[in-house]
């Protein structure tokens, strides 16, 4: 191999382990992040489950019959 040939293939060497560097970068961002929303995800379906669980021990005699609401002044 020629000096030049060897030259040519140390750059493209080099320029393969920079994209692998930058993929590997990419990849941990992203699992950085995805790991976020997987924890924002499971906080919410804690924080919707104490709802659904509120709104089934309330006392439904507290809402008006919509039959007995009295029609909006506008009718």
């Amino acid at each position: 191999m020629t000096e030049k040939t060897i030259a040519l293939l140390e750059n493209r060497i080099n320029d393969l382990e920079c994209q692998v560097a930058f993929q590997e970068q990419t990849i941990e961002e992203l699992n950085d992040a995805l790991t976020q929303q997987q924890l924002l995800i499971a906080k919410m379906q804690d924080q919707m489950k104490y709802v659904v669980g509120k709104m089934k021990n309330m006392d439904s005699s507290n809402m008006v019959d919509p039959a007995k609401e009295p029609p909006p002044p506008h009718y």
